[in-house]
């Protein structure tokens, strides 16, 4: 009797431990309520982060780094000086354009002085020849007297003619350093690069005492405002995306944070390899920091459900083929057929489920569901 009663001790122990550590663990389901309200249909996509206006910035003139004064990851505002570099003999060169002017401007000074000084000459020996004439013509002066008055008159003529040469001269002297003087001057500033745009510098290629070439690249600068993600979509699903459709974005660096973004540029033509279109989203809210080519998830709104009753992606299963879920009656189980109205990637939007039906937690660790299985919550 003692082995019996010791057996069956054992064996209701055993049936307990069984139902309560086995049986129940795997009978026991976790649940969820269809809810009523609003589902955002979205278009997901993976891409990079680029910009529309990514600014390089060249050297105008060769020569050497003297200062780089910006870096990568740092702001700048327009104007700001952003590198240096030597201008080799430039200086010299201005200075000789400069006393190229200061000497024409002395010479023009000197040749319209003289031209006064002529013009004067030329008034009196103008009257003294029109004196000789008249006293040529009754015979009161001899012919050598009148030729040397027409002579002297004709000289200071040719003399002033070749004043104003000189004056024209000096005048273009002048125009010419003058030019020679901006030329040097405009090879002076070109040696110092300047931001074009408020932005955000990407990359240095170029270092201190290094030489460059014309139009080489120093730095790159980002537009700020113009950033986005390029980012591939499917031409099956692309034709419902528009501009002006609203998206949120997720970076890979970022993956608890949501940035908002809009739909910017839809490219027109499809890449023929992989069938998909370029969609490019740019950020509403500008993320602090970003990088270029970082990659970033997109998830594009592309219609708006109201009023709908929707339930989570994660409950819904398949059985024999059809997509449904399984609800919950009186302790019991009955998979039910889903009519789908829309879906995003966390919800879909059903018009054959009633608001607040229990619909089991699918759980692969646990029993396998059937119509009718009585489960525990």
């Amino acid at each position: 009797m003692i082995k019996y009663i010791i057996g069956l001790v054992a064996l209701i122990l055993g049936v307990t431990l069984f139902y309560n550590k086995v049986y129940l663990p795997k009978t026991t389901f976790k649940t969820i309520k269809a809810k009523e309200g609003v589902l955002e249909e979205s278009v997901r996509g993976i891409g990079n982060v680029g910009a529309k206006n990514i600014y390089n910035i060249t050297a105008q003139s060769g020569g050497k780094i003297l200062e780089i004064l910006s870096d990568e990851g740092e702001w700048v505002k327009k104007g700001d000086l952003l590198i240096v570099m030597d201008g080799v003999d430039l200086a010299e060169q201005l200075e000789v354009a400069q006393a190229n002017l200061t000497k024409a401007k002395y010479d023009l000074a000197g040749y319209e002085s003289e031209l006064t000084n002529l013009k004067a000459q030329e008034v009196l020996l103008q009257t003294t020849y029109k004196r000789y004439r008249k006293l040529k013509e009754q015979n009161f002066v001899s012919q050598a007297e009148y030729d040397k008055a027409n002579t002297d008159l004709q000289s200071i003529k040719a003399s002033i003619s070749a004043s104003v040469s000189h004056s024209n001269g000096a005048k273009a002297n002048i125009v010419v350093a003058q030019k020679s003087i901006k030329v040097v001057q405009a090879k002076i500033d070109r040696l110092k690069v300047y931001a074009p745009v408020d932005g955000y510098v990407i990359a240095k290629e170029v270092e201190v005492a290094q030489d460059v070439t014309h139009s080489a690249t120093l730095l790159q600068i980002v537009d700020a405002k113009t950033l986005w993600v390029k980012t591939k979509i499917d031409e099956r699903v692309s034709a419902q995306i528009k501009l002006g459709q609203s998206a949120t974005i997720s970076l890979r660096s970022q993956p608890n944070k949501v940035y908002k973004g809009v739909v910017k540029r839809v490219v027109s033509v499809s890449d023929a390899v992989t069938l998909e279109r370029e969609i490019d989203v740019a950020f509403t809210t500008l993320p602090q920091p970003f990088f270029i080519n970082e990659q970033a998830e997109v998830n594009i709104a592309v219609k708006s459900y109201t009023d709908v009753v929707t339930i989570p992606s994660k409950v819904v299963v398949q059985e024999g083929g059809v997509l449904g879920v399984w609800v919950v009656k009186s302790s019991h189980v009955e998979f039910q057929k889903i009519d789908i109205i829309g879906q995003n990637d966390d919800a879909i939007a059903v018009s054959n489920i009633a608001k607040n039906t229990q619909i089991v937690i699918p759980n692969k660790n646990k029993k396998t569901l059937t119509n009718g299985m009585k489960i525990h919550l």
